[in-house]
């Protein structure tokens, strides 16, 4: 077995995912070094630089889907033309860092336009401004009163159930520069977490959302599998782009987070956001 970081097609909800069904997901939030571009042909393309992040998945596969994987790419061994040439990198997890093969452009004619934000799903999601996507909320966005405040409730009406991913932990590792106190983020080191989902316009993100969330510094936007209604979907979420050691969240802010969870999410697990934030005012010494 080997590991792969993907981070175009091959992605779940991709077009190519098909490839990877029976790979084993290691991480379905990470990334690793180098710049991302839109190639014009349906897929992209990446270079190496050590300044600049793209976001993937991690894999591991074997030599067999690893030879398939190669045919998709245009890669074989010893040839002087290939589309992408498959190197080994260092990729990061929220549960440490891992060597993996990665595929990179080896035609100038597939580096064209720069991906600022380094997430291909996002850039494509970003080009149909007119759809919908299913939003996933966990934090203090599942409270409306700042929807009210804000004048945004309209792009919330459609509350679709609600969605629970799974090898994710609730935590505060986004320490605030405001008060110094703990914003929520979702980590991937096992467990489960409770969410809101909803059906928002696309435009919503760069109207709404990704202000509020200080996207792209503070969080970014990203992909989550979950089950909502019995039903797997894939939907947006944000998350800490650098982690800290967690940090107890403010009284207001935990309150937002009830508020917006009590008669929607399980008892058993507000039980447990409950216990959890407890148990960081006793380690800070902060309650």
């Amino acid at each position: 077995m080997v590991n792969v970081f993907v981070y175009g097609t091959l992605r779940r909800g991709e077009v190519n995912a098909r490839l990877l069904k029976n790979a084993a997901c290691m991480a379905e939030q990470c990334w690793t070094n180098g710049l991302l571009y839109d190639t014009g042909y349906g897929y992209p393309a990446m270079t190496q630089s050590p300044s600049s992040r793209i976001y993937g998945e991690l894999y591991s596969v074997t030599e067999e889907e690893l030879e398939r994987l190669d045919q998709l790419e245009g890669c074989q061994e010893g040839r002087n033309d290939n589309l992408y040439e498959r190197i080994q990198q260092r990729v990061y997890t929220d549960k440490g860092a891992y060597r993996a093969f990665l595929y990179i452009a080896s035609k100038e004619n597939l580096v064209k336009r720069k991906i600022p934000g380094g997430d291909w799903k996002e850039h494509n999601l970003l080009l149909n401004k007119n759809d919908y996507v299913l939003y996933f909320a966990y934090g203090s966005c599942m409270d409306n009163k700042r929807f009210i405040e804000d004048g945004v409730t309209h792009y919330f009406q459609n509350m679709v159930g609600v969605g629970v991913v799974t090898n994710y932990k609730l935590r505060f590792t986004r320490r605030s520069f405001i008060d110094g106190m703990g914003r929520a983020d979702i980590v991937e080191e096992g467990g489960r977490v409770e969410g809101k989902v909803y059906e928002i316009p696309v435009k919503t993100l760069k109207e709404y959302l990704y202000q509020r969330e200080g996207a792209p510094k503070a969080y970014r936007p990203t992909f989550v599998t979950l089950e909502v209604n019995g039903k797997m979907v894939q939907a947006l979420t944000f998350v800490v782009v650098n982690k800290q050691a967690e940090t107890t969240p403010p009284d207001w802010y935990e309150q937002e987070i009830y508020s917006g969870a009590n008669g929607f999410l399980s008892a058993d697990y507000i039980s447990t956001i409950k216990s959890h934030i407890h148990s960081l005012h006793s380690i800070h010494g902060d309650r």
